[in-house]
């Protein structure tokens, strides 16, 4: 069961904590909209989630914590991603 029992404040920003099976989540896009005054918060997120680091760290916590995981499929996805971010 998810619930948003609490609300945050960080810099005059309200930032949603939800809480699932004991753990909590802060909410990624509460937080977004706090970067930019002209951008939306789907466009940080979308920009955010492209960089190089982020998809590090995601393939890090995805080898910690997947079993599952296809490192090879990441490595190649990883590379694609790169690939179009030198383009832009």
């Amino acid at each position: 069961m998810i619930r948003k029992n609490k609300l945050i404040s960080i810099q005059n920003l309200a930032v949603s904590i939800s809480s699932f099976n004991g753990d909590d989540y802060i909410c990624l896009t509460d937080m977004a909209k706090g970067k930019s005054q002209e951008s939306r918060a789907a466009d940080v997120i979308k920009n955010w989630i492209r960089t190089r680091y982020t998809l590090e760290f995601l393939g890090t916590w995805e080898l910690i914590y997947n079993p599952n995981f296809k490192v090879v499929e990441f490595d190649h996805f990883k590379m694609q991603a790169s690939e179009h971010s030198q383009k832009t």
